[in-house]
């Protein structure tokens, strides 16, 4: 069974940074995609940001491209997502996803596993 721990949400000014952590546990975690999603309240799960294996495919929404950046440690099984410029549309929980093989994706289908998520609130 593979575990996800995400770290490092909070409280923050618009225009502000904040840097989520997600540590991962259970399995080989260099050979899988990972990905964030969030969810608003009243809003669906959506897609936020996913990266490959190996660090060289990385996909954005829309609404993060330029300001968000996903990365991973493989050496530390762990995936960070930062993320600068904030606005309050971006207050959700957000949610770290390990995906089901090396290909990294948009879709929550392809993630086989999920942390508990750590809430983001930026304040106007």
């Amino acid at each position: 069974q593979v575990q996800l721990v995400e770290s490092g949400g909070g409280l923050v000014q618009a225009g502000g940074s904040l840097r989520l952590s997600c540590l991962a546990s259970g399995r080989t975690f260099s050979m899988y995609a990972m990905g964030w999603f969030r969810q608003a309240p009243g809003k669906e799960r959506e897609f936020v940001a996913a990266i490959a294996w190996s660090g060289g495919n990385t996909y954005y929404a829309d609404s993060v491209k330029g300001r968000f950046t996903i990365s991973r440690d493989n050496a530390k099984n762990t995936v960070y997502l930062q993320m600068n410029s904030l606005k309050p549309e971006d207050t959700a929980v957000y949610y770290c996803a390990a995906g089901r093989n090396f290909q990294a994706t948009t879709r929550e289908y392809d993630y086989a596993y999920w942390g508990q998520g750590t809430q983001v609130t930026v304040s106007s």
